[in-house]
């Protein structure tokens, strides 16, 4: 568990937990899940507060929703962050969990947390602006949250003009479409998740204790915004896959129709030709045209002249 003490000048890492709280600023105690099992004791025993079983258990569920939820001592965010392996087309997110305590905030997240790993070192060296509050801290860590939602609009953009560019190409046509299916089957998912994240928020807007001044009333207003923003764009994404996979099925009938016609013309074409040589082939001992020398030269160019006839006639009707 890493302990960093932080006050308005500067930003301080301490080797252990003190055993009072500080009389300037607050700490932030950041554990990450599954490692440090004993945190809630020793919240405890600088607080005095103690972490209800069922909200530790919250903490080590690596599953679950971004969810807001409160006692008289306490108040617990998870917000629900994306993970390093989700920057493809296939979203995977994982839970991060904020407990407020006065002057007090606690961060349980997995190993390789980008958010953390960010604002950490920065705030060390005094790169950003230093919270002067618990709730501030913890929207500086949604915030990036957030943002790396937001950072995979271009790539996604990308890949469905990659998709659709291909799907019209017949030199080079696309058909992993499963990729499309549970791309989208994901995006549902990402709707799901900013719903989730703006309920929880919303929630904690409303119950919290902590007092909120302009300033970070408009940050956490903004936050939400952004999440609204991926929100639209996840819905404006799952249109267009749908779309993409209606275009699919569109150009697949095209082609298909395509291939009716011409058949269906090559069979309008040999159908006369077939019925000439169907009337020639039958046994009859008197045909007059069986005693004629050139009668099957005669009939031979007839039916090509059928054929070519045929064939003009479809060329002017713009059916071939």
């Amino acid at each position: 568990m890493d302990v960093l003490l932080i006050d308005t000048e500067q930003v301080t890492q301490l080797a252990t937990l003190p055993e009072l709280l500080p009389g300037k600023g607050f700490l932030w105690l950041d554990v990450v899940r599954g490692e440090d099992s004993n945190w809630p004791q020793q919240l405890n025993k600088l607080t005095g507060k103690p972490i209800h079983e069922r909200h530790i258990s919250d903490c080590l569920n690596d599953t679950h929703p971004s969810h807001y939820d409160s006692t008289n001592d306490y108040e617990m965010l998870i917000f629900r962050g994306l993970s390093p392996a989700g920057q493809t087309a296939v979203f995977k997110t994982r839970p991060a969990v904020f407990i407020l305590l006065d002057r007090v905030l606690v961060t349980i997240r997995p190993e390789d947390s980008v958010s953390v790993a960010t604002v950490k070192p920065r705030l060390l060296d005094k790169l950003i602006r230093i919270p002067r509050r618990p709730a501030g801290l913890m929207h500086l860590l949604m915030t990036i949250m957030v943002d790396r939602f937001m950072a995979t609009r271009d790539p996604l953009l990308e890949r469905f003009d990659q998709w659709r560019t291909r799907l019209l190409d017949p030199k080079d046509p696309f058909d992993d479409w499963m990729v499309v299916m549970n791309f989208t089957s994901d995006l549902r998912k990402l709707e799901r998740l900013c719903d989730e994240q703006i309920s929880a928020l919303q929630s904690w807007q409303e119950d919290t204790d902590t007092e909120f001044d302009d300033h970070i009333a408009v940050r956490y207003n903004d936050l939400i915004e952004h999440v609204q923003r991926v929100l639209k764009f996840a819905a404006y994404q799952k249109q267009e896959s749908e779309a993409l996979i209606q275009m699919h099925f569109s150009a697949v009938a095209h082609r298909t129709n395509d291939i009716m016609r011409i058949l269906t013309l090559l069979s309008a074409i040999f159908l006369p030709l077939g019925l000439v040589a169907g009337i020639f082939g039958m046994n009859f001992e008197y045909m007059p045209e069986l005693k004629m020398r050139y009668a099957y030269f005669f009939v031979l160019g007839g039916m090509v002249a059928l054929a070519a006839v045929l064939l003009f006639l479809f060329r002017i009707k713009r059916w071939l």
